[in-house]
């Protein structure tokens, strides 16, 4: 709603200050995505012609544009600060993939609230995050800024990351806007490859894809960044039905839509016209503001007084619809400038001394500690974890000390200084000296490590011979009790524009723990990594495998206590192959006509190269599987009722028992199949899950409640002719610890 004051402010402007809002641009100091020609943020300001600013990185620089800003403006209208916080500001957290698998609201919303206080203690309110995109094929990069494959799990991520990011008061010192990204499909990208078209029925556009972004505008976020795909052949950056029909109409999302980095220039690539052209389309898609690439500044100015009239886009746009849609996006930016306090103290969050206290403090410290052991997952444990105490430990791989890679993607206001590296963190665990040696390189290909360096050097080629390094390995690992080899991914191999056709070990870290398998010596793999690799053959060699995906600030001290004894509460967000071919491949497949029967068997669905040990649709390891230091008995799941109608409730319950002999926890989950319905279903999706913390021997009874609302299904030809339907009939309830390991009971359920 508008306020009395912006209202007045709008009458008050000129058609070139409205248009100024809209226009977003980069401070340049930081790492850019993208080619633009940025045109200068100085003159820009001392005209009046700019709305925001991301990417700065300290309060003087802050202080000093919004100074100029005001001085520029004959209204005294303040700018906003923005920034790419996608895991933690200074204080860098897991990945979003890691986080989501702590299977935690609680973790989430702490972790969102350390990384807002960060920000805002540098005068920056509005944040690029949570990005909610689904994300079902390992092959694209951003599976690492993703909360995973599955819809319900990624939309209560995005709840509890909007709570933290914004509190219930955005005047308040401490919080954010946030800014749902990517609208809409995103991680659907074709192939795995960044920035490929999205082709998916309405259905699964509506029920998967969209459900987080709807969860999210739910808990009050007050900014959504548009994709830069196109979804079944029209470029989001211009799809008024989703973003005008489906977001702000059926979500009822209120707030402020920005362009992602030249996504509307970007138009012109997708071959919707010139840039006047796919000036027009965007902002009457309802795209608020034009990030870097200055569309709306070059072109509005005349369309607001000519129109557009472009017979080969099939296009004829009234100069009084432009300036209708300048005035109503122009509203929503000075809309948030007012919800953020800045009319009344423009320089309100720019607190020096409170940025240097608040940036990497030890509390915020021992969080990001805290989330790596909820976060991490242990894959395979024959007995050697935790590391008994004593032990002699070799620790190898050319990431085991390294400070360059940590961070993981997208920490681009982390101090990587701070960072602690795995020998670090696992010394400081140890009695006894730890053995370090690099044993081999990330890669061995030279065009790919200069690929992998493009934002600052993390892989580095040795001098030394191959063969030399690897047997400097064999012969600490000989020497050691155990031998914890760090590998998997450098920075840059995953992230923004890092897809890939092979999600194999890297071969001189494949040759390397060949080598060191064949010692006989316990091998514990700790893999880095932002996305699920293809870890078959290194799963058979090792006696465990820990994931710890990158793991930010305190990475080498959060991953020494898990090895040490902390337990791994990390469940995986995203089903893991056991082969490149394999993927996509996720927990919620869809049965076909001719199901697989348990076994390979000809003219059955299934691949005729992967052994029966591995089922085609679940991967080497599935949804929601993590291990513990201790053992679970999971008892049948019971209902309340076996019968139920109408608006009636069901209560499922399910025992679980600690069978080991130390205290841990365990993801309890539960699944439903809708056997019959008007169309293919997922054969098990998502409902529930609790996070539970036994003693040895103790016994507790986790209880679910699930409506008729949280059975239903989307159906429909067109996305906004999508419905949520309910069929009557039985259903079926499975409950237990990954999606692979469950027990069932069903009811039935009357109209």
């Amino acid at each position: 709603m508008t306020t009395d004051r912006i209202a007045a402010l709008m009458a008050r402007m000129t058609l070139a200050e409205k248009i100024g809002q809209l226009n977003l641009l980069s401070a340049g100091e930081g790492p850019e995505t993208g080619s633009a020609a940025v045109g200068n943020i100085r003159g820009r300001l001392e005209k009046g012609r700019l709305g925001a600013i991301f990417g700065t990185k300290s309060v003087v620089s802050v202080r000093a544009w919004q100074e100029l800003a005001l001085a520029g403006s004959r209204h005294a209208i303040p700018l906003f600060f923005a920034e790419d916080v996608i895991h933690g500001h200074r204080t860098v957290f897991p990945l979003p993939i890691a986080l989501a698998g702590a299977f935690s609201p609680a973790v989430w919303e702490a972790t969102a609230r350390v990384a807002a206080r960060e920000a805002a203690a540098e005068g920056i309110k509005q944040v690029y995050a949570p990005m909610i995109d689904i994300a079902r094929d390992p092959r694209w990069g951003r599976v690492a800024e993703s909360p995973g494959e599955d819809p319900y799990l990624a939309s209560r991520y995005a709840e509890a990351t909007v709570r933290g990011l914004e509190g219930d008061d955005l005047t308040r010192p401490d919080t954010v806007v946030a800014c749902l990204k990517h609208f809409l499909a995103y991680g659907a990208a074709v192939g795995g490859r960044d920035y490929d078209n999205a082709s998916l029925s309405a259905e699964e556009l509506i029920g998967v894809y969209a459900e987080p972004f709807r969860a999210g505008v739910a808990a009050g976020a007050g900014s959504v960044m548009a994709a830069f795909n196109a979804v079944n052949k029209r470029p989001m950056h211009a799809h008024r039905p989703l973003i005008e029909g489906w977001l702000r109409g059926k979500a009822g999302f209120d707030g402020l839509l920005v362009a992602d980095y030249t996504g509307i220039a970007e138009l012109s690539a997708h071959g919707l016209g010139d840039g006047a052209t796919v000036t027009a389309l965007a902002l009457l898609a309802g795209v608020d503001m034009d990030m870097i690439g200055e569309n709306y500044l070059h072109h509005l100015p005349r369309l607001a007084v000519e129109g557009l009239d472009a017979p080969e886009a099939g296009l004829s746009i009234a100069a009084g619809d432009i300036c209708a849609a300048v005035d109503r996006a122009c509203t929503r930016v000075l809309t948030l400038k007012e919800r953020l306090g800045l009319f009344d103290d423009p320089f309100r969050y720019c607190d020096e001394a409170r940025a240097t206290t608040t940036a990497l403090s030890p509390e915020h410290r021992r969080v990001a500690r805290d989330a790596i052991a909820e976060s991490t997952v242990l894959l395979k444990n024959d007995g050697v974890l935790p590391l008994r105490t004593g032990a002699r430990v070799a620790l190898v791989g050319a990431m085991a000390d390294d400070r360059t890679n940590v961070l993981g993607t997208w920490a681009v206001s982390g101090d990587q200084a701070a960072a602690v590296t795995f020998r670090e963190g696992l010394q400081a665990h140890l009695e006894e000296p730890l053995t370090c040696v690099k044993g081999a390189d990330i890669v061995d290909d030279p065009e790919l490590a200069h690929r992998l360096n493009v934002h600052g050097q993390t892989v580095f080629l040795d001098d030394r011979p191959a063969a030399l390094m690897v047997e400097e390995a064999v012969a600490a690992a000989r020497a050691a009790d155990v031998v914890v080899a760090v590998v998997g991914e450098a920075r840059e191999y995953s992230g923004e524009c890092s897809s890939r056709t092979d999600l194999d070990l890297p071969p001189p870290q494949q040759r390397l723990v060949e080598a060191l398998a064949a010692t006989g010596t316990p091998l514990v793999l700790v893999v880095q990594t932002g996305r699920p690799l293809a870890l078959e053959r290194e799963t058979a060699l090792a006696s465990a495998v820990v994931l710890a995906w990158f793991a930010g600030t305190e990475a080498g001290n959060g991953i020494a206590d898990v090895l040490t004894g902390t337990e791994p509460g990390g469940r995986l967000a995203i089903t893991f192959p056991a082969r490149t071919g394999q993927v996509p491949v996720l927990y919620a497949a869809e049965p076909t006509g001719r199901p697989y029967p348990g076994h390979f068997e000809k003219f059955k669905t299934g691949y005729v190269d992967l052994p029966d040990t591995i089922p085609p649709a679940t991967g080497l390891f599935p949804f929601g599987f993590g291990l513990s230091y201790t053992t679970f008995d999971y008892a049948a799941p019971t209902v309340e009722r076996d019968r139920l109608a109408g608006d009636d409730t069901a209560r499922v319950r399910v025992v679980v028992t600690n069978t080991g002999v130390r205290r841990g926890s365990t993801v309890v989950q539960l699944y439903v199949s809708d056997p019959v319905a008007r169309i293919t279903r997922p054969m098990i999706e998502l409902k529930g899950f609790k996070k539970i913390v036994l003693d040895p021997g103790e016994t507790r009874e986790v209880a679910f409640s699930l409506t008729r609302r949280d059975l239903a299904y989307a159906i429909g030809e067109e996305p906004l002719a999508v419905e949520w339907v309910w069929d009557p009939g039985v259903f079926v309830f499975r409950t237990g610890p990954n999606a692979r390991d469950l027990q069932s009971v069903a009811v039935h359920w009357d109209g």
